[in-house]
Order: C-alpha cells, then structure tokens, then sequence
C-alpha cells in the first residue's frame, strides 16, 4: 500500500506540470555510490534497497533497472508492487529510453531532477529520448509528496595528518594546476562535486555519508584558491586555521549555487561532464563565458588521488595487518562453534565482525555493508543479512563473508573468503578450486606499462570460462585512502576502460562464481600495482598483496593446482601466519598454525 500510494503521489505531481513520466536514479547530487536517506527515493518509491538502480514511472507502468549483483533481490523485493524488473546487460532486455518510448509512441514529457543527472547523462537521455519525447530538468518534487523525508544531515568534519596522508592541500593545488591544460595567467574556476575527491584534495574526513567517512560538500578551484563549500558548523577552529593556512576558504554548503551565478564571464568555467549535475551547469553556463571541459577519464583530481604515494600505501598495509587479526579472530571462532556445535548464523557472524573490528582504536567503521552468506544466500552477490532474515549456518556448503573496513589513521579495507561448512561435493570444490585460481593467476601477473585492466581481466575468468560458466560483476576495482571502498577510474573487467595501471594504484582481485538457488564463491585479496623492472622492452609492473587473511584449503581439489600454484598458496599462507600469529592469544594462533599449513 505504501508502495501504491508514493507513485500515485509522484504521479499526480507530475500530472499537475503536464509531465507523463520521471526517471529516478538512486545518486545523490554529487553521484557517489552511498547517499543519505534523504535522497533515497527511488527506494521509498519502489522498495528496492540495492545500492544501484534506475526507477521509471509513467503514468500508467512502473519498470526498475538493475545490474546483476541484485537481480534475485529485486526480484523478491518487487514482488506484488506492480514495477516490473528490468536486468541491465541482459540479452532482449530494452534500455530505459526504448521502454518510455513503446510506452508513449506518439511522445511525452519525461522529467528528470535536473541535480541528479550528470550532464553527460542528461545529454544522453535527450539524444535517445528524440524525436518523439523530450526531456525536462525539474526540481526536486520530493519534498511536497515524501511526508516524513529525512533531513539532510551534517556532522563534524576532522582533518588527516600529514604523517597519514603524505601531502599538503597546498601542494595538491599546486600540483593540480600543472595539469590543467589552459594558456598561462587564464582566469578559471574548476567544479568539483564527488565528495571524495575534495575529502582527499583538502585532506579531510566525515561521517555524513554511511560506510563513507566523508562530509557532503562542493568544491571549487581558482587560480589562487580552493574554495569548500560545506556545513561551516561542521569545522572546529583548529581545522578552519588549517585550510586556510592550505589556501582553503570555507562558504556554506547551500551556497553554492548562488556562488555559481556570481562568478564573473571572464573566468573559465572547468568541469568534468560526469561530474556536474545539469541543474548547476545550468547556472554556471552562460552567454559569456568560456568553457573548458575536463575530458580525463574520472577527472583530473581522481586520477591524483588514484595513484598512492608511499604514506598512503603504508597506511594500506597497517590497516590490512589490523584487519587481518580481526578476520583471524573471528574465523577461528566461527571454526571452533562449528565443531562444537554451538548454534551459529550469519547475522551472528556479521555483528562478531564489527565487535572485533571496534576492539581496535582506529577503527572507523564499516567500509561497506558486511556480506555474510550461507548456502544459497551466497548467489546474492551482495546479499544482505539483517536480524529479520537470519539463516542458521548448518549442514554442508559454503559460508562466504566479504567484509571491509576503515581506519582513522588513513586506511580501508575489503577482503573476501568463502569457507567450507560440513561436506561439499566435487564440484563444489572443482568450482572453489577453479575461482581461487583466477585470484592467484592475477596476483601473480606481469605485465608491460600501458597496460589496460580489461587485458588483465582474463587471467581471473579464463578457467571459469573453460567450463562454460561466468559471473557478471568486475574482477577488481579501485580502493580509497580511507576514503570510498570503490573507487575509480582504474578497473579491471571485461569492459574497455582506456586508464592504465600505474603503480601506486590499488585495486581489489575477486573472482567469483554464482549458482542462484545452489550456492556462491568468491575469493578477494586487494592489491597495489607495483614497478617490477626495466629492461629492452621497457617497464613492467607487477601486484603487492596487501590482504593477509589465511586462504581456506579444505575445500581444494588440489589436483587441479599447478605445482606453482600450490607455491603461492602455501606461500601466501606462510605470510600470513607470519605477520598475524604475534597479535593473537594462543588459541587464536593455534587454530592459525593448523589453518596455514602448506598443502605442498
């Protein structure tokens, strides 16, 4: 009912401005993967609570677009709501643009909220939209229809330290201007909206977004100034003396817009067309300016940030040490209740996991939703357990758990295992065997500078492919400093993405594979691109493995393991009981020694 009653609100909304249909993203306007609850409407309209999709309302029909990580949740979750799944990549399912225009083949109006399409989106909206229907950047309607709709919340915003994030606001500026591709002494002002790309330029964290440690701001660049636009309530004096010693002048968050239609015709206006919602590059667009567009893939201050220097490596690999005691702890109980029969379940296992993480005084939260799946629940790649919708971890299968984690000293992790419970049959550990192979043939790579991740991504899927099954999802994404668990523009999948690796990078490896109804695996180490060598041919570079939890071999068939491989493993292994064993108690570490054992 209530499902019924929003989209009837929405559409009566629409009707009253002789409009016939709106899209819905699920972005905020500053088009990071996490929003507030204030932004998320197209959850309240439709029920889905995937962190990605596309919502469609006529006035008629309702159709909701999503990737495969959620097909078989947006399937239970629709149910009985009238909206109709639409899977995203499938064979024979139609775009968007070509279900509104069977809908309406004579035309209509299709409205959008103008701070919620980047401009390149909208342009491609109205491009495909044409001939017959046009589209219309409207303000958000949310407010009259959404009776109770949260607030926008602000809270306190800290600054890193220099020992943690390795380089001034100051030089970044610096730094950041060399990269600009404008005539010497041209007036500009750069646009920036994604909130960690400014947390990262300015050299600061928050808690306004949930899983990212982030404050909801705006950011605009100048000639001789960085100027943040955020909740001013939200700094202290000690970090206000601190950006303006850096060259960082403060103005309200809800100021920008008025500060966009002051800016003078002689400046060039800069922005990233994926960065910029239109309703704000309608107010900074006018008449007399000029206008530059920043055309590097992600932009220029994410490819910045995307290239670690060595604090923020170190950083890195202090927060998987710590995580990998917290994994260590928890997987050494979830062994010891299995053998001694003591009830266990998978919110049970998620909640020991933010126990044992907060027992550390760095840790700053959860970098995404933990994912603890068992049996069937772990074919939903990104599966959600809540104390509602419990299982019981018990009989034969897999338990997989994909979890990560911040750090206040400049660190975020995400690492996942999938664990044999009770007996597995043979092709259960075929396909284990066949996964973890992927994630070591990666690890393991070398390959030339200028490499693309796309060119890498069938070392990870190549002995999945030899038996006719895939999964859907990327092999590797980029991870944040203590900033976003995913994080561009480096990727490694099969679609073409022209960034090259660089070292510096780091990136997550995650093969997988997904039976729906049966079980899934997947096995996820994170990595940092590293330079290996120079020789006649050039450059090559490698992976550092950053992650240090203990790789399950009960469920090997080790007769599909290269003799190299069953190297890396017992030498993966090795490291891990290395590193870990000296922060764990004794049964801790016992239940470690016998878990890394060499297989060889």
């Amino acid at each position: 009912m209530h499902r019924e009653c929003a989209l009837n609100g929405l559409r009566k909304s629409l009707a009253d401005r002789g409009l016939h249909a709106m899209i819905i993203p699920t972005n905020d306007p500053h088009f990071g993967e996490y929003t507030q609850p204030h932004y998320k409407v197209r959850e309240w309209l439709s029920g889905f609570t995937g962190s990605a999709g596309t919502l469609a309302v006529t006035e008629k029909s309702a159709a909701l677009w999503t990737d495969s990580r959620y097909f078989i949740q947006a399937e239970e979750q629709l149910k009985g709501s009238g909206i109709r799944l639409m899977r995203s990549g499938m064979p024979y399912t139609p775009s968007i643009t070509e279900w509104i225009k069977s809908e309406y083949p004579q035309g209509a109006r299709i409205a959008v909220d103008g701070k919620l399409f980047s401009l390149e989106e909208y342009g491609k909206l109205e491009s495909e939209l044409k001939p017959y229907c046009s589209l219309v950047a409207i303000e958000d309607p949310f407010d009259k229809i959404w009776s109770d709709r949260p607030k926008l919340d602000f809270n306190p915003i800290k600054a890193l330290s220099h020992t943690d994030c390795g380089e001034s606001t100051a030089d970044k500026f610096r730094r950041f201007k060399s990269l600009l591709n404008l005539e010497d002494g041209e007036r500009f002002v750069y646009y920036l909206s994604a909130c960690d790309d400014i947390a990262w330029f300015c050299n600061i964290r928050g808690t306004d977004i949930e899983y990212n440690p982030l404050p909801l701001s705006y950011l605009l660049i100048t000639n001789s100034a960085s100027h943040l636009f955020a909740d001013p309530d939200a700094l202290d004096d000690d970090l206000s003396r601190y950006l303006a010693g850096q060259g960082v002048e403060v103005h309200a968050y809800s100021s920008i817009e008025s500060v966009l239609a002051s800016l003078s015709d002689d400046m060039t206006r800069v922005y990233y067309a994926k960065g910029i919602s239109v309703a704000h590059y309608n107010i900074l667009h006018t008449s007399g300016s000029k206008e530059a567009e920043d055309k590097s893939v992600g932009g220029i201050v994410a490819n910045m940030k995307a290239v670690k220097n060595n604090w923020e490596l170190e950083g890195f690999r202090r927060a998987f040490l710590y995580d990998g005691v917290a994994w260590c702890r928890v997987l050494s109980r979830i062994s010891e209740s299995l053998a001694s029969g003591v009830r266990l379940s998978e919110y049970g296992v998620k909640s020991l996991f933010i126990r044992l993480r907060s027992e550390n005084e760095e840790y700053a939260g959860e970098s995404f939703e933990p994912i603890v799946a068992f049996g069937k629940n772990g074919a939903l790649p990104h599966y959600s357990v809540s104390a509602e919708n419990d299982t019981l971890i018990a009989g034969g299968g897999f338990l997989l758990m994909d979890t990560g984690a911040h750090y206040s000293f400049g660190g975020t992790t995400d690492t996942t295992r999938t664990i044999p419970v009770g007996i597995l049959n043979d092709e259960q550990k075929k396909f284990y065997t066949l996964v973890l192979k992927g994630m070591i043939n990666l690890s393991a790579a070398r390959f030339p500078a200028g490499t693309r991740g796309s060119s890498l991504d069938i070392l990870a899927r190549g002995f999945l492919y030899n038996e006719g099954v895939m999964y859907y999802h990327g092999t590797s994404h980029g991870i944040g400093h203590y900033l976003c668990v995913h994080e561009g523009p480096q990727s490694i999948r099969r679609e073409e993405n022209p960034v090259t690796l660089k070292p510096g990078m780091v990136i997550s490896n995650e093969p997988a594979i997904y039976f729906e109804g049966e079980y899934g695996i997947r096995i996820e180490n994170v990595l940092a691109v590293k330079f290996v060598e120079t020789g006649k041919f050039g450059d090559f570079y490698g992976f550092e493995t950053f992650t240090l939890v203990p790789l399950s071999t009960a469920a090997i068939k080790k007769e599909l393991l290269s003799e190299a491989e069953v190297r890396w493993i017992d030498g993966y292994n090795s490291t891990v009981f290395k590193k870990i064993s000296p922060l764990l108690d004794a049964r801790e570490r016992e239940w470690l020694r016998k878990e890394t054992l060499p297989i060889g």
